[in-house]
């Protein structure tokens, strides 16, 4: 039995390493600060809309401590989502993981910056993935993923991925003192096709 939990605990170690190559830092000049993802190798970041918002300073550090200013290219205030470009080239990128077939009781974790805790991980079970939570129906109609974890300051606009490290969805708020929110992959390329395919942008779906 011990063998099998210092396993676990290897694997899960070895996860958040791999997911903290592509998780970023946002700082707004004004000592704000939240998380973001490198969707693309060519500088394209996805982000919370309000990790960004009326911030017209930005600056993105990444992983291995370089520091890059950021554009806004897209925002949406009712879907919570940013796009960001730096440039930058070769960066490290998130696999993407099946966001519409998430499963009650599938084990996650969210990834982030909360408090100022750098590259910080926590985990959950998610509760359920749609645009209901039980009887409370979820802004706008869109779907939201629902997990027993706790989401912090600085945990806003980080990936949320599945025990292989596959993105599932970007964190958002808390619904309640044991409930985060993260909007569902799905949710983020619909986004990024919407806003970004008629632009000389690299959107990977």
């Amino acid at each position: 039995m011990d063998k099998l939990v210092q396993q676990l605990n290897d694997d899960m170690a070895a996860v958040a390493q791999t997911v903290r190559q592509s998780l970023v830092q946002i700082t707004n000049g004004r000592g704000g600060a939240g998380a973001g993802t490198i969707w693309h190798s060519d500088g394209l970041i996805v982000t919370n809309a309000h990790v960004v918002a009326a911030h017209h300073t930005l600056n993105v550090t990444l992983s291995s401590g370089e520091t890059y200013p950021a554009r806004v290219l897209a925002a949406s205030e009712s879907l919570d989502l940013a796009a960001l470009m730096v440039e930058a080239s070769d960066l490290p990128t998130i696999e993407l993981g099946d966001s519409r077939h998430i499963q009650p009781g599938q084990w996650v974790m969210s990834m982030g910056h909360p408090w100022g805790v750098i590259n910080a991980a926590t985990g959950g079970i998610v509760i359920s993935m749609g645009k209901r939570l039980g009887d409370i129906e979820f802004r706008n109609g869109q779907d939201w993923i629902a997990v027993n974890l706790k989401l912090r300051p600085g945990h806003s606009g980080g990936p949320m991925v599945d025990a292989q490290g596959r993105l599932l969805g970007v964190n958002t708020i808390m619904n309640g003192p044991e409930v985060g929110i993260a909007i569902p992959v799905h949710v983020v390329k619909s986004f990024l096709k919407e806003h970004l395919s008629t632009k000389e942008t690299p959107v990977a779906v």
